[in-house]
């Protein structure tokens, strides 16, 4: 698989069905700041990005100019640890 261009044109790594996909630690609690409350829930003891309609709380879209979608996360500068190190291309971007 090649890696996507550019990660705007993909997307894929924040859509799932599981209300406990991405794991917030109290870090990306802090850094997430007011949006925290709005982009993220607790399970029990531990905190996670809360899912919408399948994909993250925090993901966007629009169309351009062409009518392609483009993606982009409304806390990009602060979102999760998870989210930051996640490498385009790597084995865990292509699973």
């Amino acid at each position: 698989m090649n890696p996507p261009a550019d990660c705007r044109r993909c997307g894929v790594c924040c859509f799932s069905q599981l209300p406990a996909y991405v794991r917030v630690t109290g870090d990306d609690w802090t850094r997430l700041g007011a949006d925290a409350e709005h982009v993220a829930h607790f399970l029990g003891h531990r905190a996670y990005m809360r899912m919408s309609d399948g994909h993250c709380a925090a993901l966007r879209w629009r169309e351009d100019a062409r009518g392609e979608r483009e993606y982009c996360c409304s806390v990009y500068d602060r979102r999760p640890q998870v989210c930051r190190d996640l490498a385009r291309g790597s084995a865990e971007c292509a699973g």
